[in-house]
């Protein structure tokens, strides 16, 4: 990926949920977005994606899908899923998980352990690896040059 990179430090969990928001409001009219979510167990991953919905309007608990490995939803006028591949045995179960009938193009794909999927899913639009850092995380966005003078309008990257 040959765009913008940038490392931040977040103070807890809110602040991880915050910059979820944060990405969501950015990015809320693009087409169609793919983003990867990489980090280890604990993370943050999900707390992120959680601040991303709950921005767009979801109510409710915001769990990753651990077990169901995807959580479809329908906010702010578009599909998203929330794909948590981390039991994915071979990237070739993606098909019969039916995300394909949610196309990226036309949706929002935040997808927890990419790897697990490779070969199988749609190029990322936007990378977060997220790692502990002390009571904190820390976090590095990279993007694709054409999703780079977005996220630097909103602040998130350098202009």
């Amino acid at each position: 990926m040959s765009g913008t990179s940038v490392r931040l430090d977040l103070a807890d969990a809110a602040a991880t949920e915050a910059m979820g928001a944060r990405l969501a409001r950015a990015l809320i009219g693009c087409a169609g977005l793919v983003v990867f979510l990489h980090g280890d167990l604990g993370a943050g991953k999900t707390t992120l994606v959680r601040g991303w919905l709950r921005e767009l309007g979801a109510s409710g608990a915001i769990r990753s899908p651990t077990y169901t490995l995807v959580e479809p939803y329908e906010l702010a006028g578009r599909s998203l899923l929330h794909l948590d591949l981390y039991r994915l045995s071979d990237a070739a179960e993606l098909e019969q998980l039916g995300v394909y009938d949610t196309p990226p193009e036309s949706s929002v794909w935040l997808v927890e352990w990419p790897e697990r999927g490779a070969g199988q899913l749609p190029t990322a639009d936007l990378k977060i690896f997220l790692q502990a850092a002390g009571t904190g995380r820390e976090i590095r966005l990279e993007s694709t040059p054409a999703l780079a003078p977005i996220l630097a309008a909103a602040g998130l990257l350098p202009g």
